[in-house]
């Protein structure tokens, strides 16, 4: 921007700096990036074992997606759902180009799911077909597929991934692929469900291909490599990381199923200079034995979202590697990204917000119970709008409605607030605000100061039902060596909190229950307290 704003009120508009907006579909970036750095490695498969890694140049990625494409193609329509039941394998990168380039709509599957998951992801999204990987961790995905479809009539295919080298060669030489446009639906990725209920975002080309582009701009990646340990059915792997890879003319390290130890290594050996991983990935890279002995000295830059990104983590990950840090904040819904800090931030504002808005990309802070945008500094709903944001849930109109409004605004959940530089916080989640007594309390101010304390490794604070209270805090922890001494934990919140913030119920846990995407769902967290799983002191 040619100047700073100053705001009184929390809203930013949608600005022009950094890269301009294209009309581009996830196909036609493929080819762009061909065309440009045909020889230029793009995929390396991060497996273990370095000598069997597959590789694949840029002008080879393309020819092979376009095999892929012409294959779909001879067996479904454009606008047809196609279900990817796989982790991340080099192939599931090749099926989300070649249906980008046939027109097909991708649907993409958790490969933890089990039977009765599986059967509505295919079934609520109509799907035509699935690509499936016969078994993944002792999951037999094959065999699910097979049980879950006689009652899904609209699936017509099923192809396994064994039989993938089949498929390409089947590929008609002569099929001439369609016509694509930028607004066709690219991809339903169904939400991860830190609430409990699945809804399939349906997102477009243009939004993936230019929020893709934006985020790579904001972090300063050009060229090098990128390492992804995100999983390609969420988001962060297969649009941050893969069409990010490509945006940059990065060469894409895709691993399997995150590993800290083969991360570390891979970091040695392939010489990634930028990686993107939620704070689980990164506290676990940073606690794994060997963290010191490897050679990281490539890595430039490492960036984190997902979740609330601790303002000590931040600064650990930055001593530490010696990168820059950034933190991207979005959701499925917004392709995904809308927020980020930049490299070249002060501290504070890298350790304390989510950054400011992606250029082109509407934000503001709205009242929840009114609905007005708030004053600058107030708490409130996030709202984003712009290119980014989905379609709308699949077949979902009253779903859609509820989270984009009439004028356009998705509706994150977030409470948020923005200074008057356009810099936004997050206070918590809408759904996850305790409220106690009346008293609005927000559980990131406690986890944040939680994480401060040398024993806690990881914290989550939820509110617990209580009769007297309405809901009381209750703070799930996982220590960092020793065990947390609770009294001094009390101690500590007590210093720098008031009473009714300072958790009365104390949980430790060895391991959270987690999304797909590395977020806590605290629901589970609340379910299961309910249900008397957890050893707890609560006489705080």
């Amino acid at each position: 921007m040619a100047s700073p704003m100053t705001l009184t009120e929390s809203y930013w508009p949608a600005t022009t700096d950094g890269p301009p907006l294209v009309d581009m579909t996830v196909g036609e970036m493929l080819r762009e990036a061909a065309a440009e750095a045909p020889t230029t490695e793009a995929v390396v498969e991060g497996i273990p074992d370095a000598a069997a890694r597959r590789r694949w140049t840029y002008g080879e990625l393309l020819v092979q997606s376009e095999r892929v494409a012409r294959a779909l193609a001879a067996r479904f329509d454009p606008g047809e759902r196609l279900g990817i039941y796989a982790p991340n394998i080099p192939e599931w990168l090749l099926v989300e180009f070649g249906a980008a380039l046939a027109g097909i709509t991708l649907v993409t599957v958790n490969p933890a799911f089990q039977v009765r998951e599986v059967a509505y992801v295919l079934g609520q999204s109509r799907a035509s077909g699935v690509m499936v990987l016969s078994e993944f961790r002792g999951n037999p995905m094959g065999r699910i597929v097979e049980e879950v479809r006689p009652d899904l009539p609209e699936l017509r295919e099923v192809i396994s991934f064994a039989d993938f080298d089949e498929l390409v060669a089947s590929a008609p030489d002569d099929l001439e692929l369609p016509d694509v446009s930028s607004a066709d639906p690219a991809q339903i990725q169904y939400t991860s469900g830190t609430t409990g209920f699945p809804k399939g975002a349906l997102l477009h080309h243009r939004g993936l291909v230019n929020n893709a582009r934006l985020t790579m701009d904001g972090a300063g990646v050009v060229g090098g490599g990128y390492l992804n340990p995100m999983p390609m059915f969420h988001t962060g792997g297969c649009v941050v990381g893969a069409l990010g890879s490509v945006a940059a003319r990065a060469k894409h390290v895709l691993l399997m199923q995150f590993d800290p130890g083969l991360a570390l290594e891979l970091v040695e050996t392939e010489s990634p200079t930028f990686m993107l991983g939620v704070p689980t990935m990164l506290i676990a890279m940073m606690e794994h034995p060997d963290f010191t002995a490897r050679d990281l000295s490539t890595l430039r830059g490492v960036c984190s979202g997902g979740s609330l990104v601790p303002a000590d983590l931040v600064r650990r990950i930055e001593e530490q590697l010696g990168v820059h840090f950034t933190i991207l904040y979005g959701q499925t819904e917004a392709s995904p990204v809308a927020t980020m800090t930049r490299p070249d931030d002060e501290w504070r504002e890298k350790t304390e917000t989510i950054g400011r808005a992606l250029p082109h990309t509407e934000i503001r802070i709205v009242d929840p119970v009114t609905g007005e945008t708030a004053p600058v500094g107030s708490t409130g709903e996030l709202c984003t709008r712009g290119y980014l944001v989905m379609d709308g849930y699949f077949e979902m109109p009253e779903r859609t409605a509820e989270a984009i409004d009439a004028d356009g605004w998705l509706h994150t959940g977030d409470l948020c607030a923005m200074d008057e530089r356009g810099y936004c916080t997050v206070e918590g989640r809408l759904k996850d605000m305790i409220i106690r007594g009346g008293e609005n309390i927000y559980p990131k101010e406690i986890e944040e100061l939680l994480f401060e304390h040398p024993s806690v490794a990881e914290i989550a604070v939820v509110g617990l039902p209580d009769d007297t209270w309405g809901e009381i805090v209750g703070a799930f922890v996982r220590s960092s060596g020793g065990g947390p001494n609770r009294q001094e934990l009390f101690a500590h919140c007590r210093e720098h909190l008031a009473p009714h913030k300072t958790p009365k119920v104390w949980v430790y846990v060895d391991d959270y229950p987690l999304t797909a995407s590395g977020k806590i769902q605290k629901f589970v967290l609340r379910e299961n307290w309910q249900k008397g799983l957890y050893r707890e002191d609560d006489d705080g």
